[in-house]
């Protein structure tokens, strides 16, 4: 049984939704936790919820608390007695399997680096979420840990985030694909082409020897992926690519975004049914279980949370506003990541495909534009 740590002094609502998430994962999950926070207040909430005496689950006192005004690395510094900061060093100390918070997410990435450290040659870790698509799932990172990363960074969240796919979602071999303007070269911000140059070296392993490429690569270097190039927004939920790699501050975008959209348009089904009157509200009643089924598809509460990739241990970053329902899961899936062995597998992929970034090709100019001086 794994044993997961979570941060009960995190979420918008804590520590109520903590307990109820970690109470309701214990009782139907079979889950093993170490809730950290205020002994007093989780020892109440525990007894209000008639948990007292549950054997699942321990209960370990934090006197300090990592609020969402915090600079991230002072406060993990400084509190050392926080309840996030004691949810790693459990980790470390091999007392918990994975750790779990809906804190501060610039504290836990911060967490991450101090306290469990990077695994060999990452240079940045990055948070990875899941879509849901037309055929499944698809992994999306960074989700917001680094906003000014470097191209090697992102080739190397592309390994990890292929790693995340083949365990959690059961693809073979993932596709992985760039978050761009347009699947053109040419297209992107600096950072895009400079990345895509780098990646394509991953279809070029899989070349035959003797390939008249500007960089010499070894014979059998062949990738465990299949980089298909720079996609679209749009693209992400098609179904047709199962990895898809950005900068921190456009994969939070992208992330709201499809928050706030799933949240308005399923708002708006319900207005407009209600408006449309009886016959409308008959057929949406009849439609009830595949709307609840969308609904579920689209819920962050679902996925629980997201896992810090390229640290060495299991994180979750739960969103600030989780349910108890969102702890529940990701206490789920938290273990699950820990039985995976997501971080080996990841480590000995950065170790096996090192040569996409440890020799950098020079990077094509960007084409001149139309009228400009030669």
């Amino acid at each position: 049984m794994t044993r997961i740590a979570v941060d009960a002094m995190g979420a918008d609502g804590s520590p109520r939704v903590e307990v109820e998430g970690v109470l309701s994962a214990v009782r139907s999950d079979h889950a093993s936790v170490v809730l950290v926070g205020d002994e007093e207040r989780l020892r109440h909430e525990l007894q209000a919820l008639g948990a007292a005496g549950e054997a699942n689950i321990e209960v370990r006192h934090a006197p300090e608390v990592i609020t969402m005004d915090d600079a991230p690395s002072m406060a993990v510094k400084q509190k050392k007695k926080s309840s996030m900061r004691i949810c790693f060093d459990l980790v470390k100390a091999g007392e918990a399997d994975a750790a779990v918070s809906a804190g501060n997410s610039g504290a836990m990435m911060a967490c991450g680096l101090f306290v469990l450290g990077r695994l060999p040659g990452v240079e940045r870790p990055a948070i990875v979420t899941s879509f849901p698509t037309k055929a499944g799932e698809c992994a999306l990172l960074d989700m917001g840990a680094n906003v000014d990363p470097k191209p090697t960074a992102l080739v190397q969240w592309a390994v990890m985030g292929s790693v995340y796919a083949r365990l959690l979602h059961g693809k073979t071999r993932p596709r992985v694909g760039l978050l761009s303007n347009g699947s053109e070269d040419h297209k992107g911000t600096a950072l895009t082409r400079e990345t895509h140059h780098l990646l394509k070296r991953a279809t070029a392993t899989a070349a035959a020897s003797g390939t008249s490429l500007a960089w010499e690569l070894d014979a059998g270097r062949v990738c465990d992926f299949d980089y298909v190039g720079c996609v679209e927004g749009r693209d992400v939920f098609r179904g047709d690519v199962d990895v898809v790699v950005t900068d921190g501050f456009t994969g939070n975008v992208v992330l709201k975004s499809v928050e706030g959209a799933a949240e308005v348009i399923m708002s708006m089904v319900r207005e407009e049914v209600e408006r449309a009157g009886p016959l409308a509200r008959l057929g949406a009643a009849l439609m009830m279980k595949p709307l609840r089924r969308l609904k579920r598809r689209t819920d962050y509460a679902e996925y629980g949370g997201a896992p810090l990739l390229g640290v060495d241990g299991v994180a979750l970053i739960c969103h600030g506003g989780s349910n108890a329902r969102a702890i529940k899961n990701a206490v789920r899936v938290a273990g699950q990541f820990a039985r995976s062995r997501l971080c080996d597998e990841s480590a000995t992929a950065v170790a096996r495909h090192a040569f996409l970034w440890e020799t950098v090709a020079p990077v094509p100019a960007a084409p001149a534009k139309a009228g400009a001086a030669p």
